[in-house]
């Protein structure tokens, strides 16, 4: 089973989405569920970032990257310590 990871980035700091990592993005989500597949993960990880606070104030300077990984392999997460709404 796979488990939705959604970073947020900023695009000032990782101009390249690609370089965006749980090390370096300002917010990082683990979606409350599992999924079999990676499609499904990466949907359901957008939909549920898009019912969240953070989700709805994201700015132009921010992107949103959906990592699929074991569900065995994620550990905690970490959420910036401030955030300017």
């Amino acid at each position: 089973m796979l488990t939705a990871l959604v970073l947020v980035c900023s695009l000032a700091a990782t101009p390249d989405l690609a370089a965006c990592t749980r090390e370096n993005a300002l917010d990082v989500m683990r979606v409350p569920e599992e999924f079999a597949s990676a499609a499904s993960c990466a949907l359901h990880g957008e939909a549920y970032l898009a019912q969240t606070a953070l989700g709805r104030n994201l700015n132009d300077q921010e992107a949103v990257k959906v990592i699929s990984a074991p569900s065995t392999t994620i550990d905690t997460v970490r959420k910036r310590s401030t955030r300017n709404e």
